[in-house]
């Protein structure tokens, strides 16, 4: 599938433009006076980065399409695979798991940017190890550790690692081995969420002190989750997962808070507008989403921008109903040829090694102590069981009795 934005290429376009299209959807450029130099006399070379750790939501649609922005404004794209990272992430992963989970993100961002048109040709994938491990980059890390206070590693950190009571050091790594990466991957700028601002700015700040030049960063606004926070691969009911099957993602929007008429914290709006408008608009050219209703409530409504959407939902044209079940059918549109792509015997092996299902563990019943009862005398104790079942004694008396007749007789015959 091709994108009809595919007309407009970087071969016509003219730096403004370029500058234009990279900054589009954006919260926040850091450096933009270097990116218009870099853009009067060259292509910008960029990366984004994703550690392999939980998997991969419907919000990552979001960096996808400004990839595919990025792409057609002559962009060189490099999409780095973070392993290193995810396993120093508060140990999130076993290093043997992140091996298995950074094959499945390779395939899933893969499957991902063809779903929406992305000439997968002109993307770069590195994994982090295959440079991370050298000995020039282990150096400039300890070069680093030797001048970085741990206030401002925490810092940088803070939105980005896992957050724990008694931090290991390996969170506080995490945000140089980030910086460094932009020089070991000879990019001019890094790409990610507003999340990573403070990364960012780490980086601007130690980076030169070590001889190395700052870079610029591109910031895209964090998608909104089903429950109107932040969108995480750690609050399952916040998110609609790539391989979510047609009856989860109904079941979970249907679910997620969507009040008539608040446009504030609810997030079905916010994701039809943050996420499901862009990625219209990258794959038909123009952004658009459909209302679908009975005749009688209205008939089905195209919408062309999210304002409108926002103003008709505030209004109280829109019905929260109406709402859920549009989006639902947007996105099952969305994620069919990725559940497609991953039926296959081999992805399928890929998805089991990357997440095994969870052991189920027995839980152990402790036995109450029964009082007042003598030593032994609960074991010999029948049970409810045992005396509605019970012999009654004379009955077995009797029955002893015939047996040693039978056995007198048969002793008197032998004789």
């Amino acid at each position: 599938m091709s994108s009809s934005n595919d007309s407009t290429n970087d071969a016509s376009m003219t730096p403004e433009q370029k500058l234009a299209l990279i900054k589009r959807n954006l919260q926040e450029v850091l450096g933009e006076e270097d990116l218009v130099k870099i853009l009067a006399e060259r292509d910008l070379s960029l990366y984004w980065g994703t550690a392999p750790t939980g998997k991969p939501h419907i919000g990552y649609f979001v960096p996808m399409t400004k990839v595919a922005d990025y792409l057609r404004a002559g962009c060189h794209v490099t999409i780095l695979l973070a392993d290193i990272h995810a396993f120093l992430d508060n140990l999130k992963s076993s290093i043997e798991m992140v091996k298995a989970r950074t094959a499945y993100y390779e395939h899933i961002v893969k499957a991902m940017l063809s779903s929406i048109g992305v000439p997968l040709e002109k993307l770069k994938f590195v994994v982090g190890s295959s440079y991370e491990l050298t000995p020039e980059f282990t150096m400039d890390n300890y070069r680093l550790a030797s001048i970085v206070t741990e206030h401002d590693a925490k810092k940088a950190g803070a939105e980005v690692v896992k957050q724990v009571q008694s931090p290991l050091l390996s969170g506080l790594l995490y945000p140089g081995m980030q910086a460094l990466d932009e020089e070991y991957l000879k990019v001019d700028a890094q790409f990610g969420g507003i999340d990573q601002r403070k990364i960012f700015t780490f980086a601007e700040k130690y980076l030169p002190r070590l001889g190395y030049k700052k870079r610029i960063h591109l910031m895209n606004p964090m998608v909104p989750g089903l429950q109107g926070s932040k969108m995480s691969s750690s609050e399952p009911d916040s998110k609609i997962d790539l391989l979510d099957s047609e009856k989860d993602i109904k079941n979970k929007v249907n679910k997620a808070h969507c009040e008539e008429g608040n446009i504030e914290n609810n997030g079905v709006l916010s994701f039809a507008t943050s996420v499901l408008f862009p990625i219209s608009s990258l794959r038909t050219g123009e952004p658009h989403f459909v209302i679908t209703r009975p005749e009688k409530y209205g008939g089905d409504t195209v919408y062309t921008d999210a304002e409108s959407l926002e103003r008709d939902f505030a209004d109280k044209k829109v019905h929260p109903g109406d709402l859920k079940k549009s989006v639902v059918a947007a996105i099952n549109a969305l994620l069919e040829p990725i559940r497609k792509y991953f039926e296959t015997p081999e992805m399928q092996q890929i998805l089991l090694q990357a997440y095994p299902p969870a052991e189920v563990k027995q839980k152990f019943v402790k036995q109450k102590k029964k009082h007042n009862v003598r030593p032994g005398a609960a074991a010999s104790a029948p049970t409810p069981a045992d005396a509605a079942t019970a012999v009654p004694a004379a009955i077995i008396d009797d029955a002893v009795n015939a047996v040693k007749a039978v056995e007198e007789k048969l002793g008197d015959a032998r004789i």
